[in-house]
């Protein structure tokens, strides 16, 4: 709880001097007097004058201001009438108010290029087994399966995927390689969004390479969630089916199980891997006592047959199922890191696929066409900080790299409250010649109140679904 505490405070508080920071240094370089750049809003905790700024930090963290000498907030001294917002050029106004998300976007690219040049550790893109009758299964992907490199095309009919090696289709499209799970993940969801079908070339278990295509274009876009990945049936990173620790007075250390065997087979079926022989002992007891199950062991090159009884506890609404023994060893890594020029040009390219993806789907939500799920709060955020902070600093700026694109992006929505809002009046006065009427802000800015309310509303709900288990 701690780590999740300071690691949302510390990115509410990186994001918002990144984006008021942004508006100050482009008021500061057209001359408009900043009279107080405050970080969070209320009751002043802590503050400082510099020069003729006053630099604060206010008891609510939840956002910040740059409050600049302005002729609407009250008289100007005739002195100082030229350092007012409002007496600058449209074009100056514009770049002040576009300057804070401009700020966060180039921070992204900066936290990614960092990333990039530091190397993370990501998980291998090499797949287990395919849920049964799921599209990857269709595609004729198995466990083992390593996705080195991805191509969208078309959309094909719901029914029409299958694997090049009986089609003999030309490749349609860019290949683009890939270095790890996420990767796939990110061009997979990018798939759906757009409505393709994703080609893969596949190196199998075996050492051959073959392309298969997955039919993601047959998927809602209303579907795009956390739980993507289970739709389209990739089940997660492979496992070999080895035996880990084996506890002591339990069924795997009756029947003679050792850490280092590998479990070729179950009750007759071959073991493709650890998540579906733990699936398959989970399974064995849907109810009432366990039955003895048969297993096909190698140790060293020596095939062995074991029987052993599973043991059944019921923890609470669960009923677990356990041989008492680890199944699978940890799924395999590689370390993705790019050299300077490379890693800027990633983290570019990166920062505005993020752009691109997320005002697509704000636009999907508002015709109905993605689900209003997607939608997250604070709570979400913090969660989510934590969990990175947790793994590694790569993972915790990759992390504050997404929230810094989010927040960019939604600051240029062209709604009242927002930047993007004050940009819309300012385009309205760049074609007409006249700004907004007093009327008209004054119903604009209730609206925008009232939209923003109401996205605020439906962020936390999402929030407490989540943590409820009701998404």
């Amino acid at each position: 709880m701690l780590t999740t505490v300071l690691a949302f405070l510390v990115t509410i508080a990186i994001l918002v001097v990144i984006h008021e920071y942004g508006h100050y240094r482009a008021a500061v370089a057209c001359d408009v007097k900043v009279i107080r750049f405050s970080v969070g809003f209320g009751r002043v905790l802590w503050s400082r004058q510099k020069g003729e700024t006053e630099f604060v930090v206010s008891a609510l963290p939840l956002g910040g201001y740059v409050k600049m000498l302005d002729e609407r907030e009250g008289a100007v001294p005739s002195a100082e009438l030229s350092r007012a917002f409002t007496q600058k050029t449209l074009k100056q106004r514009a770049f002040i108010v576009a300057a804070g998300p401009l700020a966060n976007l180039a921070l992204a690219v900066l936290l990614y290029a960092v990333v990039n040049w530091m190397g993370v550790e990501e998980l291998r893109p090499r797949l287990a087994e395919p849920v049964a009758a799921s599209l990857a299964a269709k595609a004729d992907m198995r466990a083992g399966d390593e996705v080195l490199a991805v191509a969208v095309q078309p959309g094909l009919a719901s029914a029409g995927a299958a694997s090049a090696e009986s089609s003999g289709s030309a490749v349609a499209g860019v290949w683009q390689p890939l270095q790890s799970m996420s990767d796939l993940q990110w061009q997979l969801t990018q798939a759906v969004v757009n409505g393709e079908d994703l080609r893969l070339q596949v190196r199998r278990a075996n050492g051959s390479t073959t392309e298969l295509v997955l039919a993601t274009s047959s998927i809602s876009t209303k579907d795009v969630d956390a739980r993507l990945f289970e739709r389209v049936g990739i089940a997660g990173p492979y496992t070999p089916p080895l035996v880990g620790k084996v506890f002591e007075g339990g069924p795997a250390e009756a029947a003679g199980l050792k850490s280092g065997d590998r479990i070729t087979s179950l009750d007759g079926r071959a073991a493709p891997d650890a998540a579906t022989v733990r699936r398959w002992i989970l399974e064995s007891a849907p109810s009432g006592p366990a039955k003895p199950l048969q297993l096909g062991i190698d140790r060293g090159g020596q095939r062995l047959q074991v029987t052993l009884t599973p043991v059944v506890k019921q923890e609470g609404d669960q009923r677990r199922v356990r041989i008492m023994a680890e199944v699978g060893a940890a799924p395999e890594k590689v370390t993705v890191q790019y050299g300077f020029v490379d890693g800027l040009s990633a983290a570019v390219s990166r920062t505005w696929d993020m752009s691109a993806a997320t005002v697509q789907m704000l636009g999907k939500m508002v015709v109905g066409q993605a689900s209003l799920k997607n939608l997250s709060g604070p709570l979400s955020i913090a969660e989510y900080a934590g969990q990175s902070a947790q793994l590694g600093l790569g993972y915790y700026l990759g992390f504050l790299a997404v929230v810094s694109v989010s927040l960019g992006v939604l600051n240029l929505l062209p709604l009242p409250v927002l930047d993007g809002g004050h940009l819309m009046y300012y385009l309205f006065e760049g074609v007409t010649g006249r700004p907004v009427s007093e009327l008209w802000l004054e119903r604009l800015q209730r609206g925008g109140l009232a939209v923003m309310f109401l996205m605020m509303s439906l962020a936390l709900y999402n929030d407490f679904a989540r943590l409820l288990g009701m998404h």
